[in-house]
């Protein structure tokens, strides 16, 4: 069943059927629920054919990241750093116990469907990670799933490992949507995950992967992030990516993005 968070209100639907509002006092009250499946389906109010002014499906959440968790991501981290000589990190966390796990943005700082999506001023390398987010309940369980964004500036990464945080924290550089899918169930191995960028009406890139291509198990990058953190909201966490545009590419102001994971939807934003 996915749910969406809109300026009117919140409403569920189940599979491509018409939405149906959801009564909650807010949509933390709602989310962090152990029992949401089976709530939504108890509590399914009067129906209507479309909604509006759709927002991103979060609300208290923090929003934390996973990296290298593909094996196209891991050679681009190692292109990118390698003149800073911070190449190898990249292959050692790859094969490593430990994944790869960092803060990506506070709720003010993520922007929803249709919203515009930024790139960094002082950057002069961006991109788009496309991935699948999990949305993990309070006690640790995988509770829902989104379709993520995660603004990127390589040259800033790429200078020093260390800026990691300056490369993916900043406003707007978090969009999420178009809902959550609320599912009691992983998503199929091959599940796809599809990008495409438009510049002035054109394609200029175009990509996709599957979930069978993520290295590490969404279970195994929600147990490192539980071990010493308490999320009482609950939290988002993307899950990396394995779509990585050629280096010769930037985005560009006006460029429009779309993300697709069947059966979430798609995420569309541009970037301004």
């Amino acid at each position: 069943m996915r749910l969406f968070r809109t300026a009117g209100g919140f409403f569920a639907q189940n599979q491509q059927g018409p939405f149906h509002r959801i009564d909650a006092p807010s949509w933390d009250d709602l989310v962090v629920r152990e029992d949401l499946p089976a709530f939504l389906s108890s509590r399914l109010g009067g129906a209507v054919s479309d909604i509006s002014d759709v927002l991103p499906p979060i609300g208290g959440q923090e929003v934390w990241a996973a990296g290298v968790t593909y094996y196209r991501s891991r050679d681009a981290r190692m292109q990118e750093s390698k003149d800073a000589g911070g190449g190898s990190f990249y292959d050692r966390v790859y094969v490593a116990d430990r994944p790869e796990l960092f803060f990506k943005a506070t709720p003010h700082r993520v922007v929803g469907p249709g919203a515009k999506v930024a790139i960094r001023k002082d950057a002069k390398w961006s991109v788009p990670e496309p991935e699948l987010v999990l949305y993990i309940s309070p006690a640790g369980k995988i509770a829902g799933y989104t379709v993520g964004n995660d603004m990127s500036s390589r040259d800033i990464e790429g200078e020093n490992p260390l800026y990691l945080p300056q490369a993916k924290v900043y406003d707007r550089s978090c969009a999420l949507g178009p809902c959550l899918l609320v599912a009691e169930t992983p998503l199929a191995l091959e599940t796809p995950i599809q990008m495409r960028i438009r510049r002035a009406g054109k394609d200029v890139f175009s990509g996709a992967t599957s979930l069978k291509e993520l290295k590490r198990k969404p279970e195994e990058l929600v147990s490192y992030l539980y071990k010493e953190c308490s999320f009482p909201a609950g939290c988002f966490l993307f899950t990396g990516t394995g779509i990585v545009p050629p280096d010769s590419f930037t985005l560009q102001a006006g460029d429009e993005i779309e993300i697709t994971i069947p059966p979430i939807g798609t995420l569309a934003n541009v970037v301004a």
